[in-house]
C-alpha cells in the first residue's frame, strides 16, 4: 500500500470557531469535545475506508438533517483525493446521507484559511420513520483515497482558499 496521506486535528481556535456557528455551547464544553477528538483509522487491515468519529452523541429524527464539524483536517499528495461517504451499515439501516452525496476532500483544501477543516453535512433521509442515534467517538463517515489523473492539456495554476465550492467562485 501506497501512504498517501496523513490526518491531523485543526487548531483549538479553528474549531471553537466552527462549533460556535454550529451549535454554540460553552467554551468549557467544546475545549472537551475538541480534546476528545479522535482521528480517523481503518477498522482492520483490510479496510478501504478510514473512519470518522462523531465529536458528540447525534440524534437525528426522519428527516432531521446536522452540520458536524469534525476537527479534522488532511494532508494529501497532490494527485489523491479523500472520499467521504457515510458509513455502509448507517446507510443501509437508516438511509443516512451527506447532504453533497459524496463529500471530495482535494488536496489543496488542507492550505485554506479554514485550516482545510472537514465538515459531514447529514440527513437521516429514514422512509422508515427510524430515528439514527450516533455515540460519540462511533463512527459515522468513511474516508477514502482515490488517486486521480488529469487531461494532457491542463495548466490551471490557481490555488484554492476555501471550501465547499470555493473552486467556481
Amino acid at each position: 500500500m501506497q501512504k498517501v496521506a496523513r490526518f491531523h486535528k485543526v487548531s483549538y481556535e479553528r474549531f471553537l470557531y466552527d462549533w460556535m456557528d454550529s451549535f454554540g455551547d460553552s467554551k468549557e464544553t467544546i475545549k472537551e469535545i475538541y480534546d476528545n477528538i479522535k482521528l480517523p483509522k481503518r477498522a482492520t487491515k483490510g479496510s478501504a475506508g478510514y473512519d470518522f468519529f462523531a465529536p458528540v452523541q447525534i440524534e437525528l429524527k426522519p428527516n432531521e438533517t446536522i452540520k458536524i464539524p469534525t476537527g479534522i483536517r488532511v494532508e494529501i499528495l497532490e494527485d489523491w483525493v479523500l472520499k467521504l461517504y457515510p458509513r455502509s451499515g448507517l446507510g443501509f439501516k437508516y438511509r443516512l446521507q451527506l447532504n453533497n452525496t459524496v463529500g471530495i476532500i482535494d488536496s489543496d483544501y488542507y492550505y485554506s484559511d479554514n485550516e482545510g477543516h472537514i465538515f459531514a453535512k447529514i440527513t437521516n433521509d429514514s422512509n422508515e420513520n427510524r430515528t439514527v442515534n450516533i455515540n460519540a467517538g462511533e463512527g459515522f463517515m468513511q474516508g477514502i483515497f482515490i488517486q486521480y489523473g488529469i487531461t494532457l492539456d491542463d495548466e490551471v495554476t490557481e490555488l484554492r482558499n476555501g471550501g465547499f465550492g470555493s473552486t467556481t467562485k
